[in-house]
């Protein structure tokens, strides 16, 4: 069963609904302990009374406002209380405004409130009323020794207190470089809006928060056990620099992004090599039936024996003649001007054959 934080009441004109406050969070930060570092032994905190140097116990702890330097006023729980009885007891509401008018900055940290004993029904009916008015509530409470405004939202089943913050702990955006407002002051074009909308529409989903969790705090225990089963629980690991992000530059091809984030079409690089890849084809065609047209070209490239460079010299002797006298263009005449020194070449590696039989 959960402790209750509060007891008290809402209170808005002569309805009285009694209440009791839970915490609506839990934290789930890592739990690091501070050590130090020459012997890694915990580093502890110590409650001392200033004027003797000794510690003090819990016990022996009371409140107390400085009034003028070094003079306090001892203020007890029971003091606080009396103070205004009713600022502590009751959840006082103000008025009812839109929750869209409200700026998230405002919200702070939220409670359930339940009914107490007794105040089902008109905790039912609070909580139905602001559903169909499409209101919340803000209201005023003290909640120990602040005075909170808070703003009570109807949920799915049941009431859900959210304290505020005033309107002097806001920061305004003075000083910040923003970035105009509008499409035409900021340089945005029709098209890259409606293709981040595309993206948006492409990213959307249902609510589910139960699929959203802390993957930083799971990398870090990850890395515990890393280390530990390494042996490694008394290494302190330097700083390095290669987890720092390299500059980015100050121009941004945001069409290229958007694209790349869609996946629609290819970038101009991409197109640009396939059309290059095509001219290549292109390219290796023409020179292929450009070979068919030239002399044979496979005699160079043949192995450098005696035989072959006379067969190449007499070709190409033969060739010469050829051109000579009657110049072929087709590469059927080249090829049979040089049948001849091909015929010769064959007759030397025969004579050859014969006499290594011998």
């Amino acid at each position: 069963m959960a402790r209750s934080l509060w007891k008290g009441a809402i209170s808005f004109g002569l309805v009285h609904i009694p209440v009791e406050l839970y915490s609506a969070v839990k934290q789930n930060e890592l739990d690091l302990t501070m050590l130090d570092k020459r012997d890694f032994s915990p580093v502890g905190f110590k409650r001392y009374n200033k004027g003797n140097g000794k510690e003090v116990s819990w016990d022996n702890i009371i409140k107390g406002y400085e009034y003028t330097a070094g003079e306090y006023v001892v203020l007890s729980d029971e003091d606080l209380k009396r103070a205004n009885v009713k600022a502590t007891q009751t959840i006082d509401i103000l008025a009812f405004v839109p929750a869209e008018d409200v700026p998230l900055t405002f919200y702070e940290t939220p409670y359930y409130l339940a009914p107490g004993r007794g105040g089902d029904k008109v905790y039912a009916l609070l909580r139905e009323t602001l559903r169909r008015a499409g209101k919340i509530a803000v209201a005023s409470v003290v909640i120990r020794t602040k005075q909170h405004l808070c703003a009570l939202v109807a949920s799915e089943d049941g009431i859900i207190m959210n304290t505020l913050r005033y309107a002097d702990e806001i920061r305004d955006t003075e000083g910040l470089n923003l970035p105009a407002k509008g499409m035409k002051a900021t340089g945005i074009s029709d098209k890259e809006l409606q293709m981040a909308l595309s993206l948006v529409e492409g990213m959307s989903d249902e609510w589910d928060p139960g699929q959203y969790h802390d993957t930083y705090k799971d990398d870090v225990l990850k890395l515990v056990e890393k280390k530990i089963a390494a042996g490694q629980t008394k290494s302190i690991t330097p700083p390095s620099k290669e987890g720092e992000a390299a500059p980015s530059s100050n121009v941004i091809d945001l069409v290229a992004l958007l694209k790349q984030s869609l996946g629609a079409k290819p970038a101009k690089g991409r197109k640009a090599t396939a059309d290059e890849d095509e001219e290549d084809t292109s390219a290796d065609t023409d020179t292929e039936e450009e070979e068919e047209a030239a002399p044979p070209r496979s005699k160079k490239a043949a192995p450098r024996t005696s035989t072959t460079r006379t067969g190449s010299a007499r070709s190409s002797g033969t060739a010469r003649a050829t051109a000579k006298t009657s110049a072929p263009k087709s590469g059927a005449a080249k090829a049979a001007a040089s049948k001849p020194a091909a015929k010769k070449t064959a007759a030397k590696s025969t004579g050859t054959t014969r006499r290594k039989a011998a």
